[in-house]
């Protein structure tokens, strides 16, 4: 399989040629392409430098900071032009393991649809993480499996590898959300598509560097989306044969194969 990680960046010129170095040692046949929204500081030089010393590395510069939802998108175009079979899903500060893709590609290549590199199955954790982030995220994630009728447990998680099949099924140009919405709306869609996915274990790590750009306007963004999805799909859209009970509606389940699996 032909496989392309997108790297959304901004200002992660301390971490990116690291994350770089790594991917290439755990993954040599793995393209990359870094989708750079004019980092102030440097980080599209550094990465370039990078791509140069490593190879198979290629850095998209965008005019202005438009969100990770927006970088996803304009490099899943890109690798789904360029005839790729898988699209991966990374963050650029070095709390996914690259050492991990190996598995998540694997995952896909053995039936996945979207394999989700998730903390909250057996074998997944998040060292160091305050009791209170814990819960917020657990918590999100159960309410969106809840009112989307989603079998995933880490529905919010930013590493993930996508079939370039299912990208190309469910119009991923016209996914609108960002952040943690971005990511629910899009295993969302491929449920909805009976995509197959799978749920691979992994450390989830706090970045050492840098500054996180996670924000409360991106959490209660995804928490209002489920919302709206979860109403739009169970009652504005229900069958007009059946009675207006919410749960008489719910959303077309996913075959037994299609639901969430745990993968060593």
């Amino acid at each position: 399989m032909r496989a392309l990680v997108v790297l959304p960046t901004y200002q992660e010129a301390e971490n990116i040629a690291e994350v770089l170095r790594r991917l290439r040692a755990s993954t040599p046949g793995a393209d990359v392409l870094v989708v750079d929204d004019s980092s102030p500081d440097g980080t599209a030089a550094v990465a370039m430098a990078a791509g140069v010393e490593l190879g198979g590395v290629d850095v998209l510069v965008r005019p202005a900071k438009s969100g990770l939802g927006s970088a996803y998108r304009d490099g899943f175009a890109q690798g789904l032009a360029r005839g790729y079979d898988v699209l991966v899903e990374m963050d650029s500060d070095l709390s996914h393991d690259p050492a991990r893709l190996p598995a998540l590609l694997a995952a896909v290549e053995a039936g996945a649809d979207l394999a989700i590199g998730s903390r909250y199955v057996p074998g997944g954790s998040i060292p160091n993480w305050p009791a209170h982030r814990r819960l917020l995220s657990q918590w999100g994630n159960r309410y969106a499996a809840l009112v989307l009728d989603l079998s995933v447990r880490d529905a919010t998680s930013g590493f993930r590898a996508y079939a370039a099949g299912v990208l190309s099924r469910i119009d991923v140009g016209s996914v609108k959300a960002d952040g943690y919405g971005f990511q629910i709306e899009m295993a969302y869609r491929v449920a909805s598509a009976e995509g197959v996915i799978v749920e691979v274990p992994i450390e989830f790590k706090d970045r050492v560097r840098g500054t996180s750009k996670m924000s409360f306007r991106i959490i209660a963004e995804a928490l209002l989306l489920v919302t709206w999805w979860g109403v739009r799909d169970r009652v504005v859209r229900r069958p007009p044969h059946r009675p207006f009970r919410l749960h008489l509606a719910p959303h077309p389940k996913v075959p037994a194969e299609g639901r969430s699996k745990k993968v060593a």
